[in-house]
């Protein structure tokens, strides 16, 4: 039997999952791009980026948790330099042609008091999967200034490794040290 003060228990429970339950974002590909950096002949960077960028958000920032899923279109990459756009397309490099996707998927949101400071997850490039940490220099949420959603974005910063991706091609005349700066916005679903 359910008393009455039984059942006010398992509605302020109800009440507090629900309340507790994280926002959907979906990237908005107009905002949202990896950049890349390597160290070329030991004398400068070569910079580029991946304009082709979808995914979405699931973000609960009372319960300090969130969701991430972000697909990459490998064929999008551009320097600036259309032969060395080709050169990083080809089987020996991204493969973009096998594989046209690469991902990064994270299920671990890392925060200092109330500031996200990391996301912890897997990145997947040529079908190779690796772990990977990204880590927040800036992150907020606020009513987007044109539209009636919320609006969530943040600039994110990592380092990876291109051989163990099978980059190895270029070494040792490329560093196979990889910067990756990510620039991401997303809307509420």
């Amino acid at each position: 039997m359910i008393t009455p003060t039984r059942l006010a228990w398992m509605l302020l429970a109800a009440t507090a999952v629900a309340q507790a339950a994280p926002t959907a974002y979906r990237l908005d590909p107009d905002n949202t791009r990896v950049h890349f950096e390597v160290l070329h002949f030991g004398t400068s960077t070569s910079r580029g980026r991946f304009g082709g960028v979808a995914g979405s958000i699931q973000f609960d920032a009372a319960a300090r948790r969130g969701e991430v899923s972000i697909e990459i279109d490998t064929a999008s990459v551009s320097t600036g330099l259309a032969p060395f756009d080709s050169v990083l397309r080809r089987a020996d490099m991204l493969a973009a042609q096998a594989h046209p996707k690469a991902w990064f998927v994270s299920r671990r949101f890392v925060f200092d008091g109330d500031r996200l400071v990391g996301v912890e997850g897997d990145f997947t490039l040529k079908g190779i999967t690796r772990a990977l940490v990204l880590r927040t220099g800036h992150f907020g949420c606020q009513p987007h200034p044109q539209r009636q959603r919320e609006l969530c974005g943040g600039d994110f910063e990592t380092e990876l490794k291109a051989s163990e991706f099978g980059l190895t091609y270029a070494l040792p005349f490329t560093s196979d040290r990889v910067r990756l700066v990510i620039q991401v916005e997303a809307t509420r679903d």
